[in-house]
């Protein structure tokens, strides 16, 4: 009668971990390419037992980012192997540096990535920043950036600047662009 409380409870913690693992495989998956279906951009890359998903340059917010700038970089991390990793940093020829700020920009330690876990570097969160941008970026333009973890090694990613999601509806009739300036 006492093996069943821990039969239950065992049975539990592996539905428990089937189903967070089918979750986290869902969300690595990717969206379908299907009409309607909502396809988030960003590059995917593997290094050792890291998985990133979705890393792309913030959008530009109301028109290319400038030279001098620092600029939101996102990308979600999940840790397929066993022991915990660490996001120690990044580097990138576009930018005078990347550094790893708290939400609110402050500057903070390497980035803890558990095994199994899905860890979302994003806006309002950890995430990454390039500071003193050395050239101009418009939404859609590509940059290299290496990602530097502790374990896993290194990877570098062909990252995009999301395109703009502002419209200035008197200027074009296409939604989500706006017209380049004249002597473009």
């Amino acid at each position: 009668m006492n093996s069943f409380p821990r039969l239950g409870r065992s049975l539990r913690r592996t539905a428990y971990a089937l189903v967070g693992y089918c979750l986290a495989a869902t969300v690595l998956a990717g969206c379908g390419t299907q009409e309607g279906e909502y396809n988030a951009p960003g590059a995917n890359a593997r290094v050792g037992n890291m998985l990133m998903r979705y890393a792309h340059i913030s959008e530009p917010p109301n028109g290319p980012w400038e030279i001098g700038d620092d600029v939101p970089l996102y990308v979600w991390l999940y840790n397929e192997g066993p022991a915990a990793d660490r996001l120690l940093g990044a580097e990138t020829t576009i930018a005078r540096s990347v550094g790893v700020v708290t939400g609110d920009g402050d500057e903070r330690g390497p980035v803890e990535v558990p095994p199994e876990k899905l860890v979302a570097l994003e806006e309002d969160r950890p995430h990454l920043l390039l500071r003193g941008l050395k050239e101009e970026m418009r939404g859609g333009d590509y940059a290299w950036v290496t990602l530097r973890f502790e374990r896993a090694g290194e990877v570098a990613l062909q990252m995009h600047a999301q395109l703009p999601t502002y419209v200035d509806e008197d200027v074009t009739d296409n939604p989500g662009l706006t017209p380049p300036s004249p002597g473009e």
